[in-house]
Protein backbone atom coordinates (compact mmCIF):
# COMPACT_ATOMS: atom_id res chain seq x y z
CA UNK A 1 0.00 0.00 0.00
CA UNK A 2 2.92 2.41 0.96
CA UNK A 3 5.04 1.59 -2.22
CA UNK A 4 1.93 1.98 -3.95
CA UNK A 5 1.12 5.33 -2.47
CA UNK A 6 4.62 6.52 -3.20
CA UNK A 7 4.55 5.76 -6.71
CA UNK A 8 1.54 7.42 -7.57
CA UNK A 9 2.95 10.66 -5.28
CA UNK A 10 5.87 10.28 -7.95
CA UNK A 11 3.49 9.91 -11.26
CA UNK A 12 1.89 12.95 -9.92
CA UNK A 13 4.62 15.53 -9.17
CA UNK A 14 6.45 14.28 -12.36
CA UNK A 15 2.99 14.67 -14.43
CA UNK A 16 2.74 18.07 -13.08
CA UNK A 17 6.10 19.55 -12.85
CA UNK A 18 8.73 17.17 -15.38
CA UNK A 19 12.50 16.60 -15.61
CA UNK A 20 13.82 18.70 -12.74
CA UNK A 21 17.84 18.35 -13.76
CA UNK A 22 19.55 17.95 -10.41
CA UNK A 23 22.09 18.13 -9.26
CA UNK A 24 23.45 21.26 -10.91
CA UNK A 25 27.14 21.09 -11.56
CA UNK A 26 29.67 20.50 -14.47
CA UNK A 27 32.00 17.77 -12.75
CA UNK A 28 31.51 15.86 -9.49
CA UNK A 29 34.17 17.59 -7.25
CA UNK A 30 31.93 20.94 -8.21
CA UNK A 31 28.33 18.75 -7.00
CA UNK A 32 30.36 17.71 -4.03
CA UNK A 33 31.54 21.46 -2.54
CA UNK A 34 27.77 22.48 -3.94
CA UNK A 35 26.26 19.93 -1.40
CA UNK A 36 28.25 21.28 1.25
CA UNK A 37 27.78 25.06 0.75
CA UNK A 38 23.89 24.68 0.54
CA UNK A 39 23.49 23.69 4.10
CA UNK A 40 21.42 26.67 5.49
CA UNK A 41 20.99 28.45 2.58
CA UNK A 42 19.26 29.19 -0.80
CA UNK A 43 20.89 27.83 -4.03
CA UNK A 44 21.26 31.24 -5.40
CA UNK A 45 23.61 31.54 -2.76
CA UNK A 46 25.46 28.34 -3.64
CA UNK A 47 25.63 29.54 -7.46
CA UNK A 48 27.63 33.15 -6.46
CA UNK A 49 29.91 30.95 -4.24
CA UNK A 50 30.63 28.85 -6.94
CA UNK A 51 31.04 31.06 -9.53
CA UNK A 52 33.77 32.65 -7.36
CA UNK A 53 36.01 30.10 -7.05
CA UNK A 54 35.26 29.36 -10.53
CA UNK A 55 36.25 32.36 -11.37
CA UNK A 56 39.85 32.61 -9.34
CA UNK A 57 40.59 29.16 -10.66
CA UNK A 58 40.06 27.43 -7.78
CA UNK A 59 37.58 24.44 -7.95
CA UNK A 60 39.96 21.40 -8.38
CA UNK A 61 40.72 19.06 -5.58
CA UNK A 62 44.16 20.15 -5.40
CA UNK A 63 43.98 24.01 -5.20
CA UNK A 64 41.01 23.95 -2.74
CA UNK A 65 42.85 21.84 -0.48
CA UNK A 66 45.77 24.00 -0.75
CA UNK A 67 44.07 27.38 -0.49
CA UNK A 68 44.48 29.05 3.38
CA UNK A 69 41.23 28.89 4.95
CA UNK A 70 40.67 32.42 5.47
CA UNK A 71 40.92 33.10 1.84
CA UNK A 72 38.10 30.24 0.69
CA UNK A 73 36.32 31.84 3.15
CA UNK A 74 35.92 35.11 1.16
CA UNK A 75 35.45 33.33 -1.87
CA UNK A 76 32.36 31.76 -0.57
CA UNK A 77 31.13 34.49 1.39
CA UNK A 78 27.79 34.76 -0.52
CA UNK A 79 26.70 31.11 0.98
CA UNK A 80 26.34 32.32 4.53
CA UNK A 81 28.12 31.29 7.37
CA UNK A 82 31.21 31.19 5.29
CA UNK A 83 33.47 30.88 7.88
CA UNK A 84 31.90 27.98 9.13
CA UNK A 85 31.44 26.68 5.67
CA UNK A 86 34.88 27.07 4.74
CA UNK A 87 36.13 24.67 8.08
CA UNK A 88 33.84 22.61 7.00
CA UNK A 89 35.09 22.43 3.34
CA UNK A 90 38.68 22.09 4.71
CA UNK A 91 37.72 18.88 6.81
CA UNK A 92 36.25 17.20 3.95
CA UNK A 93 39.41 18.18 1.82
CA UNK A 94 41.25 16.68 4.65
CA UNK A 95 39.59 13.23 4.56
CA UNK A 96 39.43 13.17 0.85
CA UNK A 97 43.15 13.53 0.51
CA UNK A 98 44.00 11.36 3.74
CA UNK A 99 42.14 8.49 2.76
CA UNK A 100 41.65 8.64 -1.18
CA UNK A 101 44.56 11.17 -2.52
CA UNK A 102 42.06 13.18 -3.61
CA UNK A 103 40.42 11.59 -6.56
CA UNK A 104 36.77 11.15 -7.26
CA UNK A 105 37.18 7.64 -8.70
CA UNK A 106 38.65 5.81 -5.93
CA UNK A 107 34.93 7.18 -4.02
CA UNK A 108 33.40 5.61 -7.01
CA UNK A 109 34.42 1.70 -5.86
CA UNK A 110 33.40 2.10 -2.05
CA UNK A 111 29.76 0.49 -1.34
CA UNK A 112 27.49 3.39 -0.21
CA UNK A 113 27.17 1.99 3.36
CA UNK A 114 30.54 2.20 4.40
CA UNK A 115 31.91 5.10 2.24
CA UNK A 116 28.26 7.33 4.25
CA UNK A 117 29.29 6.29 7.70
CA UNK A 118 32.97 7.93 6.36
CA UNK A 119 30.93 10.81 4.93
CA UNK A 120 29.26 11.24 8.40
CA UNK A 121 32.99 11.10 10.79
CA UNK A 122 33.67 14.68 8.97
CA UNK A 123 32.63 17.42 10.90
CA UNK A 124 30.40 19.27 9.57
CA UNK A 125 28.66 16.75 7.20
CA UNK A 126 25.39 15.17 8.24
CA UNK A 127 22.91 12.74 6.75
CA UNK A 128 21.62 14.77 3.94
CA UNK A 129 24.71 16.25 2.97
CA UNK A 130 26.35 12.90 3.05
CA UNK A 131 23.16 11.18 1.21
CA UNK A 132 23.24 14.41 -1.61
CA UNK A 133 27.49 13.43 -2.33
CA UNK A 134 26.58 9.69 -2.79
CA UNK A 135 23.73 10.10 -4.91
CA UNK A 136 24.37 13.17 -6.85
CA UNK A 137 28.02 13.17 -7.75
CA UNK A 138 28.40 9.76 -7.09
CA UNK A 139 25.53 7.74 -8.58
CA UNK A 140 25.12 5.55 -5.34
CA UNK A 141 21.22 4.61 -4.87
CA UNK A 142 20.58 6.51 -1.50
CA UNK A 143 17.46 8.10 -1.37
CA UNK A 144 18.17 11.68 0.27
CA UNK A 145 15.04 13.35 2.20
CA UNK A 146 14.83 16.68 3.41
CA UNK A 147 12.21 19.19 5.44
CA UNK A 148 10.38 19.23 1.95
CA UNK A 149 10.36 15.32 2.33
CA UNK A 150 9.09 15.20 6.06
CA UNK A 151 6.50 17.79 5.07
CA UNK A 152 5.11 15.63 2.22
CA UNK A 153 5.37 12.60 3.60
CA UNK A 154 3.48 13.52 7.61
CA UNK A 155 0.63 15.43 5.84
CA UNK A 156 -0.24 12.32 3.49
CA UNK A 157 -0.62 9.95 6.28
CA UNK A 158 3.70 8.05 5.10
CA UNK A 159 4.84 8.36 8.56
CA UNK A 160 4.84 9.57 11.90
CA UNK A 161 5.63 13.40 12.53
CA UNK A 162 8.91 11.76 14.96
CA UNK A 163 9.91 9.59 12.79
CA UNK A 164 13.50 11.44 12.33
CA UNK A 165 15.98 11.16 8.47
CA UNK A 166 16.85 7.78 8.92
CA UNK A 167 12.70 6.74 9.48
CA UNK A 168 12.28 8.67 6.36
CA UNK A 169 15.13 7.52 4.39
CA UNK A 170 13.79 4.14 4.85
CA UNK A 171 10.70 4.59 4.22
CA UNK A 172 11.37 5.77 0.88
CA UNK A 173 14.59 2.96 0.23
CA UNK A 174 11.94 -0.03 1.62
CA UNK A 175 9.14 0.40 -1.05
CA UNK A 176 10.61 1.86 -4.01
CA UNK A 177 13.78 0.23 -6.28
CA UNK A 178 16.71 1.13 -5.80
CA UNK A 179 17.28 3.32 -9.00
CA UNK A 180 19.68 6.14 -8.81
CA UNK A 181 17.40 8.06 -11.67
CA UNK A 182 14.22 7.61 -9.76
CA UNK A 183 15.94 8.69 -6.79
CA UNK A 184 17.56 11.30 -8.06
CA UNK A 185 14.18 13.12 -9.75
CA UNK A 186 11.83 11.74 -6.54
CA UNK A 187 13.63 14.12 -4.33
CA UNK A 188 14.09 16.94 -6.92
CA UNK A 189 9.74 16.54 -7.67
CA UNK A 190 9.46 16.64 -3.49
CA UNK A 191 11.39 19.53 -2.94
CA UNK A 192 9.37 21.50 -5.97
CA UNK A 193 6.20 20.70 -4.61
CA UNK A 194 6.89 21.67 -1.16
CA UNK A 195 8.96 25.01 -1.91
CA UNK A 196 5.24 25.64 -4.46
CA UNK A 197 2.67 24.11 -2.48
CA UNK A 198 3.54 22.17 0.87
CA UNK A 199 4.90 24.76 2.41
CA UNK A 200 4.72 25.54 6.38
CA UNK A 201 1.70 27.13 5.95
CA UNK A 202 -0.03 24.68 3.21
CA UNK A 203 -1.40 26.27 -0.38
CA UNK A 204 -3.44 22.87 -1.11
CA UNK A 205 -5.19 24.74 -3.89
CA UNK A 206 -3.79 23.54 -7.33
CA UNK A 207 -1.65 21.00 -5.49
CA UNK A 208 -1.06 18.00 -7.70
CA UNK A 209 -1.02 15.80 -4.62
CA UNK A 210 -4.44 17.56 -3.33
CA UNK A 211 -6.57 14.66 -4.66
CA UNK A 212 -4.85 12.28 -2.42
CA UNK A 213 -5.88 11.90 1.42
CA UNK A 214 -3.89 14.36 3.61
CA UNK A 215 -4.22 16.41 6.40
CA UNK A 216 -2.69 19.95 7.25
CA UNK A 217 -1.69 21.00 10.68
CA UNK A 218 -3.63 23.73 12.18
CA UNK A 219 -2.04 27.13 12.56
Amino acid sequence: MTGNRLTEIYNLLFERFGPQHWWPGETQFEIIIGAILTQNTNWTNVEKAISNLKGADLLTPVKLYEIDVSRLAELIRSAGYFNIKAKRLKNFLAWFFNHYGGQIESLEDVPAGRLREELLSIKGVGPETADSILLYALNKPVFVVDAYTARVAVRHHLIDSDAGYEGLKELFQSNLSADVRLFNEYHALLVKVGKEFCRPTARCGGCPLNKLPHTVEAG
